[in-house]
């Protein structure tokens, strides 16, 4: 009986659907910790289809072409170490089968040796909140045993599997000698002080030590962080790897009279809340370009704070020479405005081009004219201005082939404090999880901040002035944004324990706040859902993020009429 094993934990990024890709990822990565000497090769949750399939899963020629890839890289790496690999697996008559594909599949994990799948672990607990459904995409399997593999007994709880007692008690139980956990576990603010918990209290409670193995990389509005590590019996951290980057960490364990403990390793540094949430933004926005078939964006550069950070993002996501940001400016547009708005760009090193809509906007209102006479200029006419903005900024995109970014933060998502089909047009935000008072904050901690992995210029990239004066859309006279909504110190706040906390009014104004303007905003909220709906995709941030996270009907009547 060996007395080491050695585990290979290969954290990589994969793309939903793209079965070849992924599965040569896998290959390369495997023949990488062959030769290195690895006894198995471990790869997260789902990496050979890429995760979250969402109904894709559903669908009778993906179910069989997932199964032929997976086998045909059991094939291809059958002259060397055992691995594992996530992928779906569906059991309907087997591979031609009448039924083949029908109905929900399982979770599963696929042992692959010797040019074969020997052996599948299927998930049990199967998370079904936030940004999880998978009852609706998945069969629960019963809790099963550890393998064999070169003589250690590994259990292989998936995921979810390991977040509740279980599953791992059962593996510890039926003879598991360490716990290889993988993952396909999505970023949040704090997750992975959250997930190290859980799995100090796995290794607790069974006395074995776990290698938790998490995907990475960008998928729609979700980014998995990576972030991998393993703990030894007790909960010491032996293995810490990076956070959001892609690496192959091998692992050396020793059994002794007390059992298998790993050799002290790699421990990478974890980043702060606020940087972890800009590298989330630059991540999504560069993988979402990639993974689309994306290389360059478009935006309008307005002079604003918003999208001085969006021109920012882009910029240290694909590099300044993919960047074209374009100032759209109306007669109310200040010289402030057109000046910040060449500062930024100069400061980032991106093409600007302005183009006034005044034309424009004057050609739309003769138009209108006949059926507006006897009416007041109002909202109407404003938003004209920004439905203008988005028409030439999609034309931009379809003749050139980039992608529109849009701008607007949490803040404004949450209030409606955008106009559909004009700024909110597009094909993603990469500040839509960031309320305005964070939009403040990331601006100067980038000003400050400066990492290898952004592609844009070190130092004071967003003018001082830019971040310090009154928000405004400037779509008419002496505009500000809290002309029609309390200062965002306070919204902010309110937002936060309507929509994350999922406070009452009662208790929002309990914390010192005016109802008359606690209720507004509540009302803004719901009304403005329609909008959301309609919404582009962006970064999630945190753990009530539009789109999974937060699902609320667009027809609703319904009003917190607590009294406090």
């Amino acid at each position: 009986m060996a007395d080491t094993f050695r585990l290979s934990l290969v954290q990589a990024n994969p793309t939903v659907g793209d079965l070849d890709g992924n599965l040569d990822a896998a290959r390369t990565a495997w023949a990488e910790a062959r030769d290195a000497g690895a006894d198995f090769v471990a790869f997260p949750e789902m990496f050979a289809t890429g995760y979250q399939l969402l109904d894709l899963v559903m669908k009778p020629a993906f179910a069989k072409d997932t199964q032929a890839a997976i086998e045909r890289l059991a094939e291809a790496c059958a002259d060397g170490p055992a691995f594992g690999i996530g992928g779906p697996m569906w059991t309907d008559h087997g591979l031609g089968g009448p039924m083949w594909g029908a109905g929900k599949p399982f979770n599963a994990y696929y042992i692959c040796q010797g040019g074969k799948v020997v052996a599948t672990i299927l998930k049990h607990h199967l998370p079904n909140y936030a940004v999880f459904d998978e009852v609706r995409y998945y069969h629960s399997a019963p809790p099963q045993g550890p393998l064999a593999i070169k003589g250690v007994r590994i259990g292989f709880p998936i995921c979810e599997d390991a977040w509740f007692e279980d599953v791992c008690e059962t593996l510890a139980e039926t003879g598991a000698e360490i716990l290889v956990i993988p993952n396909g576990s999505p970023y949040h603010r704090g997750k992975m002080a959250l997930r190290q918990q859980i799995v100090v209290s796995r290794v607790v409670e069974t006395g074995l030590p776990a290698a938790y193995l998490n995907l990475l990389g960008g998928q729609d509005d979700q980014v998995f962080d990576g972030g991998s590590f393993v703990l030894n019996p007790g909960g010491s951290l032996a293995v810490q790897m990076p956070q959001f980057e892609p690496a192959i960490t091998h692992v050396d364990f020793d059994r002794s009279d007390d059992g298998w403990r790993a050799r002290p390793g790699e421990k990478a540094p974890l980043p702060d809340d606020w940087e972890a949430d800009y590298r989330v933004m630059v991540l999504a926005l560069r993988d979402y370009l990639r993974k689309t078939g994306f290389s360059k964006v478009v935006l309008g550069l307005s002079g604003g704070i918003d999208s001085a950070l969006v021109a920012t993002i882009a910029t240290d996501a694909v590099g300044p020479e993919n960047v074209h940001c374009v100032m759209l400016p109306s007669r109310h547009t200040s010289q402030t405005s057109l000046d910040d708005a060449t500062d930024v760009a100069q400061r980032l090193g991106v093409r600007l081009d302005t183009i006034p809509i005044t034309p424009a906007r004057e050609a739309v209102t003769e138009s209108l004219a006949p059926l507006f006479e006897g009416t007041e200029p109002g909202i109407t006419e404003e938003n004209i201005q920004s439905r203008l903005r988005g028409v030439m900024l999609m034309a931009l995109s379809n003749k050139f082939g980039s992608i529109l970014l849009t701008t607007g933060n949490k803040s404004e998502v949450a209030v409606g404090y955008a106009t559909i089909y004009g700024d909110m047009a597009g094909g993603y935000n990469p500040i839509k999880d960031l309320y305005k008072t964070r939009v403040f904050e990331t601006c100067r901690w980038r000003n400050r901040t400066h990492r290898d992995w952004m592609m844009g210029p070190e130092g004071e990239v967003i003018p001082p002035r830019v971040i310090d004066k009154p928000p405004t859309a400037e779509l008419r006279e002496n505009q500000k944004d809290e002309d029609s909504l309390p200062p965002y110190s306070d919204l902010d706040v309110m937002l936060e324990m309507l929509i994350d906390e999922e406070r009452s009014v009662a208790e929002v104004v309990a914390a010192g706040y005016d109802r008359e303007w606690v209720k507004k905003v509540e009302n803004l909220i719901y009304i403005s859902e329609y909008k959301r709906f309609q919404s582009a995709p962006g970064a999630r941030l945190t753990e009530r993020a539009f789109w999974l996270d937060r699902r609320y009907p667009i027809v609703n009547r319904w009003r917190d009429n607590t009294q406090g």
